[in-house]
Order: structure tokens, then sequence, then C-alpha cells
């Protein structure tokens, strides 16, 4: 009987005693790479998991570009005010 909460694990333990660890370890994320392929009409979306947080990394990114970023945590009726944010970067070439 294979247990269901068991197979990701073992698989991951399979690949790294067979291929290797850099098989199953994913590479930091390159902001910088990312912005240079990114452009107005294909913009960075961020899409967070459980304990990632790339705040820090992009607003020291977006210092060293001489921008402000504007954010906001969605929830609790946020979404109206993200949408308004949204609207005034497409119109000024916000961030």
């Amino acid at each position: 009987c294979i247990r269901p909460d068991q197979v990701v694990p073992a698989v991951l333990e399979f690949i790294t005693v067979k291929l290797g660890e850099k098989f199953v370890t994913p590479p930091p994320f390159d902001l910088a790479g990312s912005y240079g392929d990114s452009n107005p009409i294909s913009p960075l979306i961020f899409i967070l998991s459980p304990g990632s947080d790339p705040g820090t990394a992009l607003f020291k990114f977006a210092s060293e570009k001489g921008k402000e970023v504007s954010s906001i945590s969605l929830g609790q009726g946020q979404g109206p005010k993200a949408e308004k944010l949204m609207d005034a970067a497409m119109a000024n070439g916000g961030w």
C-alpha cells in the first residue's frame, strides 16, 4: 500500500540519491534577471507560498532603480484598493 503523504518525500529522496541534490533544490530567485525579462505587457507577478516573502528584495531592488513600490495585503475588503493601485500604476508606470 502506498501512502499518499509519503509519495513526494520518497520521490525527492530517490532523485537525490540517484541524480544528486541539484535536481531537487530550486535555484534562488533572480529578481534582476526576471525584471530584465519583464515588460509593460508581461509584468512581474508574485504568487506567494507559505514562508516566502520577496518584499525585502523587491523594495531594495526598486530603491536601486529609483522607483517607489506600492504594496497592499489582500483580504478584508482590500480588493478595490488594490485595483485602484494597479490602475494608477498602469497610468503612470508605477510599481
